[in-house]
Order: C-alpha cells, then structure tokens, then sequence
C-alpha cells in the first residue's frame, strides 16, 4: 500500500466508529500525512474518546505545523485526561509554540497531579524563557519527583536576575515548606544571608530536621560570637541526631572546652557520635581525651564513632596516644582499623619519639602489605616516616598485590634528599624503580608510578642514564587509554622538557 493508499485509509477510519480503529488512524495520519492533514487532525482533537484526542494530539506533534495546533493544542493541555494533557503538551514542544494562549496552558500544568505533565511544562516555559506563575514554578523546588524539581531549579535559575524570581525564592527561603525553603537557600547567593538572618534563626527552631540542617549551613558563613552563641543554645536543645552532627562540626574549635557537655551527650549515637568525637579532639584537653579513650576501649560504641575517637587520640598526640592506638589495629572491626591507622598517620605527621618510631613502622609496614584493600590508607599514615623506607623499597620489588605497589611507589617521592633512610643511593634507585614501574602490567601502578617521578623532576633530581628510553615509554603512555595516566605523562614530559629542570 503507497503514501496515498495509507492516507485514504486513514482518513476513511477516522471517520469510522470504531475507537481503536481512529486512534491508529489518527497516530498513522501524523507520519505519512501532509501538511494539509494537520488541520484534519485539528478537527479530531474534539473527538468525545480521550484515546482518540490523545492520539490527534500525538499525530499533530508528527506532522509538525504550528498553526494546526496553536489553538487546539492548548486546550487539549487543558483535558481532562492526564494522557491527553501529556501528549498534547510535548506536541506543543516539539511544534515550538508561543505566545500568550501557550504560556498560560503551560503555567495551569505547573501543579498538574501528573508528574509527566509538569515536566513538560517546565520544559516548555524553559524553552519560552518564562517563569509562568512564580509562586507556583518555585514551589516546585519542594517536588517529590527529582526530574521536577530539577528542572524547576535549572529554570529558576536561568531567570535568577527576575525581580518577581528572586523575591519568590527569597520569600521561599526564609518562610516556605520544608522541602521547597530548602533548596531556596541553596539557590541563593551568599550576599543574600544577612537578609535572610533574623528567618534563619528561627529556621534553628523549625519542626523539620532537614530545615534545621540548611538554615544551620547557611549561617555556617557567618562567623561573629552572636551566631556562634545562637548555634551553641540550639545544639544544647537538640533532639535530632542528624542536625547534632552538624552542629557539632559547625562548632568544633579547638580548645573549647563548653563543647564538652554536648559532645559527651552525643558521644555514643550512631549518628552524631563520629562528629562528637572530633569535636572533643579539637577541644584537646584531659577530660576530652578521657572520654576518648574509654570509647576507643568500649565494643559497644559503634565503630564509625570508635575510628573517629581513634583518629582524634592520635591528633591529640598524648604520651599514650601511640600505645592506645597499636592493639586497635587486631580490633574485629574493620572502621576502627581505619581510624587506628588514621590516628598512627596524625601521630606520624606531628613527629613520633624516638622510641615510638620502630613499633609504628613495623605494624604499618606489615599491614601494608598484608592489607591491600587498604593500602592507601596505611600508605598514607607512613608519609614522613624514614624508618620505613627500607622495607618499602623492598615491597616495590616484590609485592604482588598492585595496589600495594602502587601506594608504596607513591611513598618514593623526595622531602628531603639528604634525609634519614634516603640518601644519593636510595633516590637513584627509588627513581630506578619508578622507571621501571612504569612498565608495570597494571594502571595504577604506572600513574602512581608517573606521579612520583614527576615529584622527583621537579625537585631537580638528574635522571639516571637511559633518558631516551624513558622518552620513548613516556611517548607510548601518552596514548594509555586511561585519561588520569595521559595527564600524568603529560606532566612528566613537561617537568623533562622545563628549562629550570633537569639536563
């Protein structure tokens, strides 16, 4: 059957009684039909079946002539059927369709109870460059549907420098619902804070946690004592563990020791019991410390805030603070392993005495390579400890882990040249082994290996002999496919070709 035949058919089933048959008829006349037949579609737009209006609406978005629909597609936006509404607003998209009568169809489908209809509103009136009714488009902010609300924050962002826009969002920010003010006081800019003062303040008092949350974030920007003191009241009312953790860590300052009484309070919440337990090591006095010490030592206290309480014992740096932290390395928990090491990593970083530096060493180094799951994190917390660099060396000739050659690689890396355990021969070989790293089978090792040697270059130091061949293997890298080692190289090639580096 030819183009002619079908649109006879078409046409004829239009006509019919039968539903199903004048919805494909419909739908069918939009692909193989003429310009002409827009206005025929035009007429079936008043069908008394949805199905068929829907099916017109779709047709007349196919055969894309504006003037068909301009004034039946807007009134199809206003159906009583969600679909026709659906349908007839994407052909009014696809048709480009402007103008008043548009505008207003558009906005009535802001609130519209189907989600599909109110993205496409917000995506026609974006398209128009218009805000439809303002107080509407910024409710929508609140929207349970992200693709919503999404596209109702791209819109209202694009027309931010709209009065009648940004009073709304103002307005929203300082006395909307919940989830509407929330995204309103991320919209806006930081000069807008000391407008909105006096309703962030009460936002501290608000019934919604997540709104107690954003307004506390917002006045994280205002340092001065009267907010500080207004943070503090409010913490020591708090009853959610969630808004407690951020106001814990909004507050944390060192040697506050006012801090403890709420710290303590919270200390032992899942929630809120990490952020408790940094802000008692930032508060860094005896009775902090104390309460630090009998968390790490209570199984009963979740892990995440145990690690917390570790980490802040090794930043504290108490004479204990290395021999508390040493047997939580076997502790069954893995996240208090991890805080372990993250609170050796402090103490290593603050400077360990003389008799802490072995045991340290030895412990890290034998997790090191025992652990390659976790190697960045221990290779991370022996940064700055000379004493491992032997056993280091070692790893990266023979360790079969990858990444446990790639954090060791990255450890290679110069402080100071003539330091203890470097030495001219240590950082001619740890260079030797970079190059060879280089050739490694596996990516991460070659970046991290490509990282280090970069270091090195920019320090100054003179590359061992075979410089053309380590030019050649950088040439094949620089087509790795992976981007992150294609920038390293990168780097590596430029630190070689920099007149200040090396000769």
């Amino acid at each position: 059957m030819g183009p002619e035949h079908q649109i006879a058919f078409f046409l004829r089933e239009l006509a019919g009684r039968n539903t199903q048959r004048r919805v494909a008829a419909a739908k069918g006349l939009g692909k193989v039909g003429r310009r002409e037949h827009a206005w025929v579609l035009a007429e079936t737009a008043g069908d008394p079946v949805p199905q068929v209006r829907e099916a017109a609406a779709i047709g007349l978005g196919r055969l894309g002539v504006p003037e068909a629909g301009e004034k039946v597609l807007p009134l199809l936006m206003g159906d009583m059927d969600p679909w026709v509404r659906r349908r007839a607003s994407l052909a009014a998209i696809h048709l480009g369709l402007h103008g008043d009568g548009i505008v207003r169809a558009f906005t009535k489908l802001l609130d519209d109870p189907e989600y599909h209809v109110r993205i496409n509103a917000l995506v026609g009136l974006t398209a128009l460059g218009v805000p439809g009714d303002v107080s509407t488009l910024v409710s929508l902010l609140g929207d349970p549907d992200g693709a919503v609300w999404g596209r109702a924050r791209s819109l209202i962002y694009e027309l931010r420098d709209d009065p009648a826009v940004k009073a709304e969002v103002i307005r929203t920010a300082r006395q909307g619902d919940a989830a509407a003010r929330i995204e309103a006081l991320t919209l806006l800019p930081g000069r807008c804070t000391e407008r909105l003062l006096d309703s962030l303040l009460a936002g501290l008092r608000d019934p919604s946690p997540d709104v107690r949350i954003a307004v506390a974030s917002r006045l994280s920007d205002v340092e001065t004592p009267q907010i500080r003191d207004a943070l503090a009241t409010a913490l020591d009312v708090e009853q959610s563990p969630a808004v407690a953790a951020r106001l814990l860590r909004m507050l944390e300052q060192p040697g506050d020791q006012q801090l403890i009484g709420p710290a303590r309070r919270w200390l032992r919440d899942p929630v809120a019991g990490p952020a408790a337990a940094r802000t008692l090591g930032e508060v860094d006095t005896g009775t902090a410390v104390e309460l630090l010490r009998g968390v790490i030592d209570d199984t009963g206290v979740p892990g995440p805030t145990r690690a917390a309480a570790a980490k802040a014992i090794g930043e504290c740096g108490r004479w204990d603070a290395v021999w508390q932290l040493l047997p939580l390395l076997d502790d069954p928990d893995t996240d208090v392993q991890a805080g372990a090491v993250d609170g050796l990593g402090a103490a290593v970083y603050s400077g360990l005495r003389l008799w802490e530096r072995w045991p340290v060493t030895r412990v890290l180094v034998d997790r090191l390579a025992a652990e390659p799951s976790t190697a960045w994190r221990t290779g991370y917390a022996l940064i700055g400890l000379p004493d491992a660099l032997p056993v280091l060396r070692r790893l990266a000739d023979s360790a079969e882990a990858a990444e446990v050659r790639a954090a060791v690689l990255s450890l290679l890396v110069p402080e100071d040249l003539d330091g203890p355990g470097r030495g001219r021969y240590g950082a001619e070989e740890d260079v030797r082994r970079l190059v060879r790293g280089l050739d490694d089978t596996e990516e991460p090792v070659r970046y991290s290996a490509a990282l280090a040697l970069e270091q090195w270059l920019r320090f100054g130091f003179a590359l061992p002999p075979g410089r053309e061949a380590l030019h050649d293997r950088l040439g094949t890298l620089a087509s790795d496919p992976s981007p992150r080692l294609r920038q390293a190289v990168a780097a590596v090639l430029q630190a070689l070709a920099d007149p200040g580096g090396p000769n």
